[in-house]
């Protein structure tokens, strides 16, 4: 594999002759595996030889003990190669050559993980409430995403009361949960505040049917006020929509995937984790339909396939898509050529928007869901046939799309008002 690489043959026997050469050789098996490119990988190699004879010089016998100098090696290997760099790019080489002794590490280690992140618990009430998940999945029937939002408030009130030095969560009392909200909420939108309180109340109200709580404490905690549809969708016109996609350089690869993925954005006015997760499956060529599974209403959609919408898939899957045997249909355009997530697709809609130069705040994927709707509002469809467009569950969060119905408004303004009566 080494030869495939590396043309002289005094190269190839150099790294053989390095002690921990056969995991090396594996790593580039791997990474020949994942479709790294041939630069890519010839600049991998030193750095993995290089963290081989740093390890041996400082103690290393064995690859079980590589993981105790990753992090030395690391900041000598940056001390050595940024010494006239700027802060963020002696940053990036720090990153990388530990990126790629991790790597390599996971090739001959099993089970090896890195230093990473620190671990977030799952269950962060593990000792006094085991089974709360499996209740939120089991008994409430919620979605693993949904799940997943629960989890992250809870981390934030478990990482409160350890704060003020609770360690049981059977001794919260409705102070607590009052100085939480009035702490957490000032950090946060009103949004996730309401979401926070939602999940400490099915917390709360899960901890007394257990035992754990000898009263049920989820009706003190109240919901933030707020008035209904005091905001307005942080949509853009379909002309910015258009000034968008123009933006968006279709003869590279990533551009390609990129103008199928925020046309059909705009187009179905499809959530990002929609886009992210539609499968060749979905796609019936012959009938020009195009199935939007699993959504968050948790029902299925079928929409008529769009003129561009479908040569912008065509054109992205027979020239720009990797060769996989995985039935995405969007990925990353960089090895490991891996299905996108809808972080990235939200991601590269920001990009393009900011790109356009167009103000809006929050700009993202959302952007051009809420600027569909807003075309079919200005098209005089009814609020029902719109949330069943996009998949809304509740007729309510549609409703605040008739704020911008600007030219009805206008007609209600000029009027005498006995319409309206």
């Amino acid at each position: 594999m080494l030869e495939k690489y590396f043309v002289r043959p005094e190269t190839a026997d150099r790294i053989r002759c390095s002690w921990i050469a056969p995991t090396v050789e594996r790593y580039v098996t791997w990474l020949s595996e994942q479709r790294y490119s041939q630069s890519t990988v010839k600049r991998r190699v030193p750095v993995a030889i290089a963290f081989g004879e740093f390890a041996k010089n400082h103690g290393a016998v064995e690859l079980q003990q590589l993981p105790d100098h990753v992090e030395s090696f690391v900041q000598a290997w940056a001390a050595s190669h940024g010494l006239s760099r700027k802060r963020a790019a002696r940053a990036k080489i720090v990153y990388v050559a530990r990126n790629i002794v991790r790597q390599m590490l996971q090739q001959a280690i099993p089970g090896y993980v890195g230093r990473g992140r620190p671990h977030r618990p799952d269950n962060p009430f593990a000792l006094r409430a085991p089974h709360f998940l499996e209740y939120l999945r089991e008994e409430k029937g919620l979605r693993p995403a949904s799940i997943r939002q629960y989890q992250f408030h809870l981390r934030q009130f478990a990482a409160y009361i350890e704060r003020i030095g609770v360690r049981d969560v059977a001794s919260v009392t409705p102070l607590m949960l009052s100085n939480f909200i009035a702490q957490y909420g000032p950090r946060v939108a009103w949004s996730t505040v309401r979401n926070a309180c939602g999940t400490l109340r099915v917390f709360l109200r899960y901890l007394h049917r257990e035992g754990v709580l000898t009263k049920d404490l989820s009706p003190l905690v109240e919901f933030p006020q707020h008035f209904r549809h005091s905001g307005i969708p942080r949509s853009i016109s379909w002309d910015q929509v258009e000034r968008v996609l123009a933006g968006i350089d279709r003869r590279s690869r990533s551009g390609k995937r990129d103008f199928a993925m925020l046309g059909m954005l705009a187009t179905y006015g499809l959530r990002a984790c929609e886009v992210a997760s539609l499968k060749l499956d979905d796609i019936d060529w012959r009938n020009d339909r195009i199935k939007i599974r699993e959504r968050k209403a948790g029902n299925t959609t079928t929409y008529p396939l769009a003129t561009a919408v479908g040569a912008a898939l065509i054109d992205y899957i027979k020239n720009a898509r990797p060769e996989t045997t995985d039935r995405h249909v969007f990925f990353r355009t960089l090895a490991p050529f891996e299905p996108i997530g809808s972080a990235a697709i939200t991601a590269r809609a920001t990009l393009y928007i900011r790109k356009a130069g167009i103000q809006v705040p929050r700009p993202g994927s959302h952007t051009l869901r809420h600027s569909c709707v807003q075309r079919l509002v200005d098209a005089n469809f009814s609020l029902k046939h719109i949330g069943d467009y996009v998949g809304h569950r509740n007729a309510s969060s549609t409703q605040i799309y008739a704020k911008i119905a600007v030219e009805r408004l206008r007609t209600v303004a000029l009027g005498d008002g006995e319409e309206v009566l």
